[in-house]
């Protein structure tokens, strides 16, 4: 038995993310525009709306 329930694995997710995205935040205040780049690269494999994320965190431009 024992484990742990499929909403309980979706919250958390949700906060690892969240927390993540924090951290990008912090370090967006330094970043270069190369280091933007990665930042949005690893932020577009993290979420499907990465998108709006990207755009929320004033990252680079899409090129998509």
């Amino acid at each position: 038995m024992g484990g742990i329930s499929d909403r309980m694995q979706e919250i958390k997710r949700r906060r690892k993310r969240r927390a993540k995205y924090q951290k990008f935040a912090k370090k967006l205040k330094k970043a270069t525009v190369s280091e933007k780049t990665v930042m949005a690269e690893k932020v577009r494999k993290m979420t499907i709306g990465a998108e709006q994320v990207i755009a929320n965190l004033k990252l680079v431009k899409s090129d998509r």
